[in-house]
């Protein structure tokens, strides 16, 4: 049974410009001057460890933020 063209779904669009916001989190820890130190230390431990749970949280908001605007913008 095929539904009728008004219940169809419309075509998927991949061209949302909050897309771009996903390039942050792999272009930023590409950027060795960023972590090249041992200083500052937090809870002891040297910056590049605490560092790459920091991008690791970067990486998971800038994902959450192009899925809740491709929601919105989808109509879901």
């Amino acid at each position: 049974m095929t539904t009728p063209p008004s219940e169809e779904r419309p075509a998927r669009s991949d061209r949302n410009p909050w897309n771009w916001l996903l390039l942050v989190p792999v272009v930023i820890p590409l950027i060795p001057a960023l972590y090249n130190a041992d200083e500052p230390r937090l809870f002891g431990f040297p910056l590049f460890y605490w560092l790459q749970l920091a991008f690791i949280v970067l990486g998971v908001g800038a994902t959450t933020i192009v899925y809740q605007t491709g929601k919105k913008r989808s109509g879901r």
